[in-house]
């Protein structure tokens, strides 16, 4: 009972920091970015024009937004009520700040700053005569870790008079005005090639440049979150980085040449020259382009705890279990204990690590692999399949080897090298799926330099290997677990079923990749592998030794089965839900188009977090019901297979994996959801 009342425990507190994210008011009820309106002079002349400010303020840690938020966020938008006759030009933003966020690259301002608006005011007014200004604006403020819609109301009397300006008011709209970016009164020119977009920027030679980083203006031009390089080539600047798409027309946006300053442009597709010399400072990454070693950190602690939580998935579990009890086997031999953990972890980080790594190289060559891409070959999973028999046939009882809960040849070894390809084995099952805090780390690693991702992709080896070093290091811990019996025996039955469990779940994904003709195969290769495994154990129970007849029996068996499984099924027999569209982002921007409401979530057939959400959340009656009311059409992309498209929209919203949640209210920029879903959630963003 002990153990059981231990193993309980921790299954409760790795579940207990599942995240949950929410939009939190200020607690005494202030806004978190207020706003106020000013005027640069208070009597406007008729017939001429007065410059408004709107002053934003944030609270410390908290930013707006500029007029392209980038990846997250939204702009601020404004509702005049302005006297007869008087008009209000467009709002002027000044240059904005780049943020990293878990692979998010949002456009912003952390401290003070004010766009500003012009004032037409009629050549018929009198003078003295009252002007009252009233605006309602709505923005949205944000910390690094949740983000509050707010509005206001703002208001100012004016008076029609001689449009004198106080020189105090001059020196701070001044201030305002260096901050907006010039207009650079010559065209640039782009190409795209190869996915790489190249701009061109007229740019004197002997001009000061001191962080040139470009924010686009029209959306869809380049991707976000990618790095921007820039350097010279005698009177041009040139900025390259990751092309969105391939853009047609002109591309609008400032290009950033240092602290507050920048140059408005144009540019038109055209000849880019060759890239000069790199500007010193420049080459920005993405990664480090503003949240620095904060964002890296930040991804890096949520790969540890997304790697910790994987240790309650059904067939890691059981591995970690059993190996708790053989660290309790080892009594006070300390030595021995941390060794066989340091090396279980080690296995967990190295997996981590050659997946992570296979990713990273994979996405370098152009593909649009993302995390768990390995488990889109049927070959693996079928592989996975027969190591999960095997590994549920042992704890069952049906053969034994040397050791207890390692599942394989290798894993059996004894000593350090047995740990330590247990803890790969764990690490190699146990990762078809981002969970909580996982899919935002692994999407900002996949944006950040190769030695910075490679840390992350080890953060969650070690978040996978950390309860077993907390029960190794830790004597007092691992005290508390029972002592070896007879008991032990029963558990190793009861672990067995959730494994029993798991080679289920991956022959039913082994049919939907491949179809009937594939799951046929694959329960051949299952039966014929717990055949062998019997006659095994068979010879075990009779003292015979192992023959190299078993060991060429076994590879016979993998061969015929690489030989025998079908190639993929046709994506277009993958069966969609009903009452949803599969996904097609020119349908999907048709929808948003046409005003109507769109939820689109990806899935595959290996994610055990997103099939738990669709059975918990999406396909309950009560969200069809509220969903079929408001008009909300449904559109789902099915990951199972891997599709280059996408693989490529996932990149764009900072995930390399799924599920990834979006919610498109009309006439807004696309909400993403929490990785948990519920009911309530999805009713309410009906209503």
């Amino acid at each position: 009972m002990r153990l059981l009342h231990f193993l309980i425990m921790t299954a409760a507190l790795l579940l207990g920091v599942a995240s949950a994210q929410a939009q939190l008011p200020s607690r005494d009820g202030s806004l978190n970015v207020t706003a106020r309106l000013a005027a640069e002079s208070d009597t406007p002349a008729p017939g001429g024009k007065v410059t408004l400010a709107v002053l934003m303020s944030p609270k410390p840690g908290w930013h707006g937004y500029w007029e392209n938020p980038g990846d997250a966020g939204v702009g601020m938008t404004l509702k005049w009520s302005l006297p007869e006759g008087v008009k209000a030009g467009p709002l002027r933003y000044p240059v904005p700040e780049t943020l990293m966020i878990s692979g998010l690259m949002n456009y912003v301002y952390e401290g003070d700053y004010a766009p500003l608006v012009d004032l037409s005011i009629p050549a018929g007014i009198k003078a003295g005569t009252r002007l009252p200004i009233k605006v309602h604006g709505e923005w949205l403020s944000c910390t690094r870790e949740i983000c509050v819609p707010e509005r206001g109301d703002m208001a100012l009397d004016l008076i029609a008079g001689s449009g004198n300006v106080t020189a105090e008011r001059r020196a701070a709209f001044d201030g305002y005005r260096a901050r907006l970016p010039r207009p650079l009164g010559a065209e640039g020119h782009y190409a795209v090639k190869d996915g790489i977009l190249r701009l061109a920027v007229p740019f004197p030679a002997d001009a000061k440049v001191d962080a040139a980083y470009f924010f686009p203006l029209t959306d869809g031009a380049l991707t976000y979150s990618a790095a921007q390089k820039a350097s010279r080539n005698g009177d041009r600047l040139i900025i390259e980085t990751k092309a969105a798409g391939t853009p047609e027309g002109p591309i609008s946006g400032i290009l950033k040449t240092g602290e507050h300053q920048g140059l408005l442009l144009s540019a038109q597709p055209g000849q880019v020259p060759s890239a000069g010399t790199p500007l010193d400072g420049e080459g920005v990454r993405a990664g480090l382009a503003s949240g620095g070693i904060g964002s890296i950190l930040l991804a890096l602690g949520g790969a540890v705890l997304g790697g910790l939580l994987l240790n309650v998935m059904p067939c890691v579990f059981p591995i970690l279990s059993l190996k708790a009890l053989k660290l309790a086997k080892a009594g006070g031999d300390e030595r021995v204990v941390r060794r066989d953990s340091l090396a279980y972890a080690a296995g967990a980080v190295a997996t981590c690590l050659a997946l992570g790594g296979a990713l990273v190289a994979l996405r370098a060559g152009g593909s649009a692999a993302g995390w768990a891409f390995q488990l889109q070959d049927p070959r693996i999973i079928l592989l996975l399949l027969l190591l999960v028999t095997a590994i549920a046939l042992n704890l069952a009882g049906l053969f034994e080897l040397r050791n207890i809960g390692a599942g394989s040849e290798l894993a059996a070894q004894g000593g350090a090298a047995g740990s330590f390809w247990t803890g790969a084995l764990a690490a190699f099952v146990a990762t078809p799926c981002t969970g909580p805090f996982m899919g935002a780390a692994l999407g900002a690693a996949l944006v950040l330099p190769v030695a910075a991702a490679l840390a992350i992709f080890a953060g969650l080896g070690i978040g996978l290997a950390l309860p077993f070093l907390l029960i190794a290091f830790l004597p007092p811990l691992r005290s508390r677990l029972p002592k070896p019996g007879a008991w032990m025996e029963t558990l190793r039955r009861v672990l067995s079923v959730p494994m029993f469990a798991t080679a289920l779940a991956l022959l039913w994904l082994l049919g939907r990749q491949t179809g009937t003709a594939g799951m046929t195969a694959g329960m051949g290769m299952t039966l014929a592998a717990g055949l062998l495994l019997w006659w095994l154990g068979a010879r075990q129970r009779r003292g015979v030794r192992r023959s190299p007849v078993f060991a060429a029996a076994v590879l016979i068996v993998l061969a015929i089965g690489v030989v025998a499984l079908p190639r993929h099924q046709s994506s277009a027999a993958a069966p969609v839900p009903q009452a949803s569209n599969a996904f097609d982002e020119a349908r999907l921007n048709k929808l948003r188009a046409e005003g109507r409401p769109v939820f689109l979530y990806f899935t595959a057939d290996w994610c055990i977090t997103c099939k738990a959400n669709e059975a918990a959340a999406i396909h309950r009656q009560e969200v069809a019901d509220a969903f079929r009311k408001a008009g909300v059409q449904v559109m789902v992309g099915d990951w199972t297979n891997g599709d280059a498209g996408i693989g490529r929209f996932l990149e764009r919203h900072g995930r390399s994996g799924v599920p990834l949640y979006l919610w498109y209210a009309p006439g807004k920029d696309p909400q993403v959801l929490p990785q948990i879903l519920t009911p309530s959630l999805l009713v309410n963003l009906a209503r």
